[in-house]
């Protein structure tokens, strides 16, 4: 064990020997567990770090057991204890599998001796932090972000699907609370029998920082778009899973028909080349933050999600707040944000590439829809606000913490 990690195990050992009276104190000790903290940005990291930024500014305290790199992809929120863990392998191996709870990370567990165990993974560590819980009888809950056991067919292994699942119900049914991020992929959840006490912790969005305001023509113009071209934007990892092969086939027939619509493609990741080839004419910008990515935003004209996995939608809310109308499938997450008719379109994921061309096409066409759902889109998104959705999230912990003892 390294000097630093010996350092803040003593800390914690000190902090952890509570009296009764100081366990009943109002403030939480929360240990939080990850497959991915800092090493790649994406939603779920963005809502998990943004929860521990507030538990902190709140006045509690919250220590994060994840896997790490040496070169994090940004500057994570607290308390950080890096996990064993390896490159998954083949096409994913931008991200990592930890390897479970031992050594030095288990002593600091079981020296900062929380309240409440969160868990945003169910992997190995996060199956070993659960046994954890209830080797100690503390409360565990976890949060959902993404539905795994869908992945495999996009990696021709469906058979895998069935036992994914089955797993995901052992292992969401022994969680005190799980917490989804929109009532439709509440109700899937639901429906799936993947854990029993099911409440909604969704997500929120920078309304200054993702604003109409940020659209920029003349930025247009220098990515060789032209004021009166139709600009359909993709935003997130470019990965099979997100649908870009069906964005690609849907932009490209709309293309034909109205040469006026446009790609522009904001993200990084393995299956770049391939969407490349797919999308020749698109306008690939790779990977954007902040201003950079706030601008993107509001310079395009219609926001394009035709990703089936998502369980909220970061990025779309994003496009929302951004003023711009959507077109996304009819599928857990968009169903939550998207209202079909008055902030954008949905389409059925069983219509593939046709029915989103067509949805496409009918917005190229109407500026003035554009403009009516872009404008409803962002009163909707200003609805959204961290600080109240994560104060939400606390209450739910002290509920949790409550019953555990009944």
């Amino acid at each position: 064990m390294s000097e630093e990690q010996t350092s803040v195990l003593d800390r914690l050992r000190a902090a952890g020997t509570r009296s009764a009276s100081d366990q009943a104190a109002d403030k939480l000790r929360v240990a939080l567990f990850s497959g991915n903290y800092n090493y790649v940005m994406d939603g779920p990291v963005r809502a998990l770090n943004m929860l521990v930024a507030h538990l902190e500014k709140r006045g509690h305290e919250v220590l994060v057991f994840a896997p790490t790199v040496k070169e994090p992809a940004f500057q994570h929120s607290g308390t950080l204890i890096s996990i064993p863990s390896v490159a998954i392998p083949g096409k994913r191996s931008e991200y990592r599998l930890g390897l479970g709870l031992r050594g030095g990370p288990l002593k600091q567990l079981e020296a900062f001796n929380p309240d409440l165990i969160h868990i945003a993974a169910p992997d190995i560590t996060g199956f070993q932090a659960l046994k954890f819980a209830e080797r100690k009888g503390i409360p565990a809950v976890a949060s959902f972000h993404t539905r795994f056991d869908t992945y495999p067919r996009y990696y021709g292994a469906r058979w895998l699907e069935k036992h994914l699942t089955n797993y995901m119900r052992d292992f969401y049914g022994r969680c005190r609370h799980v917490y989804a991020p929109s009532q439709s992929m509440a109700d899937e959840l639901a429906r799936d029998g993947i854990g029993k006490d099911i409440r909604l912790w969704t997500r929120g969005v920078e309304g200054d920082l993702f604003s109409p305001a940020r659209r920029d023509l003349a930025w247009r113009r220098e990515k060789g778009l032209a004021d009166d071209d139709v600009v359909i934007a993709f935003v997130g990892r470019v990965v099979l899973e997100k649908g870009i092969d069906v964005f690609a086939d849907a932009v490209s027939r709309a293309n034909k028909i109205n040469p006026k619509v446009r790609a522009l493609i904001v993200g990084e990741g393995p299956e770049r080349p391939r969407f490349e080839a797919k999308l020749p004419e698109g306008v690939f910008l790779g990977y954007q933050q902040g201003e950079g990515l706030a601008r993107a935003y509001a310079s395009a004209d219609v926001f394009f999600n035709p990703s089936i996995t998502e369980t909220f939608g970061n990025v779309t809310l994003e496009a929302m707040s951004s003023g711009l109308p959507s077109i996304c499938a009819s599928a857990s997450g968009s169903l939550s944000l998207v209202e079909e008719g008055k902030t954008g379109l949905l389409s059925s994921p069983e219509a593939g590439a046709p029915g989103y061309a067509e949805k496409i096409l009918v917005l190229a066409g109407d500026s003035s829809m554009r403009a009516e759902y872009g404008a409803a889109a962002r009163a909707r998104a200003g609805e959204f606000s961290w600080p109240v959705i994560l104060d939400g999230l606390i209450a739910n912990y002290r509920v949790a913490i409550s019953d555990n003892k009944i």
